[in-house]
């Protein structure tokens, strides 16, 4: 399959990154002639230098010839025209970045006026996770996925305290009916192996037969508590911060944003209704007293500063604000977050990298997907005669750490599957992936015969 990325920042070389073990034929396009050279002995990638939206370009690297493309260059404006024009030159399926809230009031009218299959805001990709875990997350009651007879829940192991101290192993002894999906701890999710333990404020995700998942629902869950009306402090009026408010404002909690440029606070003011928007330093615990932040039921960081983000969620989870959920864009303190003690981490380049990946798979291998708090993801994905996986033991494949195969369906069978568990062609195989190696999926179901390729 041939790809075109548009735009070489850190958006394309991480979609880039996550293709290069798939079976795709990559070219990648920037103006900036000394990146892409570096990029071209990085990765085995065609790199072509020129200005991405003109219709030269466009036909010298013979768009019409390629299966997808998706421009992500600084620009909006230069995507959506890139995108269209590749679309009117032959190329069947396109998409464009695109970060402007204008824009997205109107992405109806532009995919369908531009003839572009898909926009994507990553702004908002990241603000429909956040605003999931703040607003529905205590009106969860029969699991966030279903799918044939399995069904999938999320609840706090202190709510189960049979679980606690368990490790996993144990834990498949004593639940031969049940898998562990994936672990949140700290505000990073884990992929859970054999001694790893189960601990109390461990958020979990537990995969089984979906009656079995809608009873265990009747014990974790108990009484559900609305969030209408909670009180949501966020730092940074950028786009996220934008976005986030308007959904909750809509939703009827009680918002403030907190927002260093003046003149961007005078913009917030003209289009957010029922928020409060205030011009001060988001990192002087003063003005954050002022404004009554002990008694907020939530603070979300979204300031473009990773430290500072990080930082101020710390500070408001030490002063016992119950939900603390912080934006970042660096995969470098991955380590450092789980220590942090934070509800919530995302990044929205592995959010937005993911959205781009299940559009270029399509229906045919992907049948579903879901993402677990912004940083893994639930795959259903269709498996064929001659992919890499197929007919090995499991045990035998070498799984990363950051992929859990969690079930497999063969006919009217569901299987939780063992170490010596194969793969067969026409099984439909769930499994779990982190966002931030999802690029493993696709050596997984590549078509080869080579399996030690995939260790």
């Amino acid at each position: 399959m041939k790809v075109a990325i548009l735009g070489a920042g850190k958006l394309g070389i991480k979609l880039t990154e996550a293709l290069l073990d798939g079976d795709y034929d990559i070219t990648l396009v920037d103006n900036n002639e000394d990146k892409l050279n570096s990029l071209a002995q990085q990765y085995d990638v065609l790199t072509v230098p020129g200005d991405a939206k003109t219709v030269e370009l466009l036909k010298e690297i013979n768009v019409d010839t390629f299966d997808f493309l998706f421009s992500c260059t600084t620009s909006d404006d230069a995507n959506i025209l890139a995108a269209s024009i590749a679309k009117a030159l032959g190329c069947p399926r396109v998409a464009a970045r695109v970060r402007d809230p204008d824009h997205m009031m109107q992405m109806d009218f532009i995919c369908e006026h531009f003839n572009i299959d898909m926009l994507v805001n990553p702004d908002i990709l990241i603000t429909s996770e956040i605003y999931r875990y703040l607003v529905e997350k205590y009106t969860l009651s029969n699991g966030i996925y279903t799918s044939h007879r399995l069904g999938l829940i999320e609840f706090e192991a202190s709510h189960y305290p049979a679980l606690i101290g368990l490790n996993l192993i144990e834990f498949r002894n004593k639940f031969p009916e049940l898998i562990m999906a994936s672990i949140s701890r700290g505000g990073k999710l884990i992929i859970p192996h054999g001694n790893d333990i189960i601990q109390s404020h461990d958020m979990l995700y537990l995969m089984g037969n979906r009656q079995n998942i809608l009873d265990l629902a009747k014990t974790v869950h108990g009484k559900l508590r609305s969030s209408n009306g909670r009180k949501v402090m966020i730092i940074g009026g950028g786009k996220t911060g934008y976005y986030l408010a308007l959904r909750l404002a809509e939703y009827g909690s009680y918002v403030k944003i907190i927002e260093a440029d003046k003149k961007r606070c005078h913009y917030l003011s003209e289009k957010l209704n029922n928020v409060m928007v205030i011009n001060g330093d988001g990192t002087d615990m003063t003005l954050l007293e002022e404004e009554d932040f002990d008694s907020m039921d939530a603070f979300v960081t979204a300031t473009n500063h990773d430290e500072e983000n990080l930082l101020l969620a710390l500070n408001a989870k030490n002063r016992g604000i119950e939900d603390v959920i912080s934006k970042i864009s660096h995969e470098s303190y991955s380590d450092l977050i789980s220590k942090l003690d934070l509800d919530m981490v995302l990044n929205p380049l592995d959010i937005t990298t993911s959205t781009i990946l299940r559009h270029i798979r399509g229906s045919n291998r992907v049948i579903s997907s879901v993402l677990l708090q912004g940083q893994a993801e639930l795959l259903e994905i269709y498996a064929e005669k001659g992919m890499n996986c197929i007919n090995v033991p499991l045990k035998d494949i070498d799984l990363p750490d950051y992929v859990l195969v969690a079930a497999i369906y063969r006919g009217v069978e569901t299987l939780i599957p063992k170490g010596d568990t194969r793969i067969l062609p026409g099984d439909k195989v769930v499994l779990v992936c982190l966002l931030s190696n999802i690029g493993y999926v696709e050596k997984l179901f590549k078509k080869t015969s080579l399996i030690g390729k995939m260790k």
